[in-house]
């Protein structure tokens, strides 16, 4: 498993992590669930009408951390829109749960993916291990 694979299985594993983004000067952090390893990339979901989809319109440098059993995994990097249905698409599949609210033919669906991302994972026991992707 390569690098940006084990962070994705990371995600899928802890099933929820937090994502930071700012607003103005004031850091806004939340819980999100969803993770996709997409044409060779890692993608979150969220709807546009939401203020996190604004706030990373106005700023896409984000970060996101996950825990479980002991290590956590932080993923920094720039957010980067994609439209395209297939992308929707393949984000609606695995995550089936999500189009009870979504579709990928709404105006609503946001899918986004990380560019110039750094991932370290860190535990209390061991030395952390950083992938950039």
């Amino acid at each position: 498993m390569n690098g940006i694979e084990r962070v994705c299985s990371f995600l899928d594993e802890a099933q929820t992590y937090y994502l930071a983004t700012v607003q103005g000067d004031q850091p806004r952090v939340r819980p999100f669930g969803t993770a996709l390893l997409y044409e060779g990339r890692l993608y979150i979901q969220t709807g546009k009408v939401k203020e996190v989809s604004k706030q990373i319109a106005a700023n896409p440098k984000v970060e996101i951390c996950a825990y479980k059993d002991g290590k956590w995994l932080r993923v920094s990097g720039e957010l980067v829109n994609d439209d395209r249905r297939d992308a929707k698409v393949a984000m609606l599949e695995k995550m089936p749960s999500l189009k009870a609210m979504y579709s990928a033919d709404d105006d609503n669906t946001q899918v986004l993916y990380f560019k110039n991302a750094k991932a370290t994972f860190s535990s209390f026991t061991e030395a952390p291990e950083t992938i950039e992707f």
